[in-house]
């Protein structure tokens, strides 16, 4: 279609990654599921989806592995906006915060939210730390391996300045996303 006929919210979209991660009960269903609730956000649509990842946890040693991933999205939400609603997500699956960095059935984060840098007492993209997370990194480099962050730096770079060996590449489920 040409620009002309292409709709307000279409015109106005963002590309936007979403890294999610799940530690509690059936993970892999967890995040399936969590990809389709973000498909079907208002005016967003899943464009992208990496592999999953399995690695121990960040925090806490006292929990099981996480099982990690990305999606890449067009939305015509804002950044806070955005959070919102992937904070619905996130109470409709049961997530109740226990501990910094602890266990959970699901987290969905704003890894890159276009080319913006935003610093807030809510939000901050390019998501904290985003530069020493190979669980974060990998994901998105499986979906774009010519990403670069705000600050320009190369997720490739960024990567191969960390110890992945922990990183463990888990089976890709077959799924839809309705």
């Amino acid at each position: 279609r040409s620009r002309g006929s292409l709709s307000i919210w279409e015109r106005n979209m963002a590309e936007a990654f979403i890294a999610l991660g799940s530690n509690l009960g059936n993970r892999e269903d967890e995040i399936i599921r969590a990809i389709r609730e973000v498909n079907a956000l208002p005016r967003t649509r899943v464009t992208g989806i990496s592999r999953f990842y399995s690695n121990p946890p960040m925090g806490p040693q006292d929990q099981p592995d996480y099982l990690n991933g990305a999606v890449r999205i067009e939305t015509a939400l804002s950044p806070l906006s955005l959070l919102d609603a992937l904070q619905g997500i996130e109470k409709s699956h049961g997530r109740v915060k226990t501990r910094r960095w602890g266990e959970r059935c699901i987290d969905l984060d704003i890894a890159l939210y276009g080319e913006e840098s935003i610093s807030s007492e809510r939000l901050t993209v390019p998501h904290l730390g985003i530069e020493a997370r190979d669980f974060v990194l990998r994901p998105l480099m499986d979906i774009d391996p010519s990403l670069t962050l705000p600050s320009g730096e190369k997720i490739s770079e960024l990567l191969s300045k960390l110890d992945q060996s922990s990183l463990t590449e888990a089976p890709f489920p077959q799924f839809s996303l309705e």
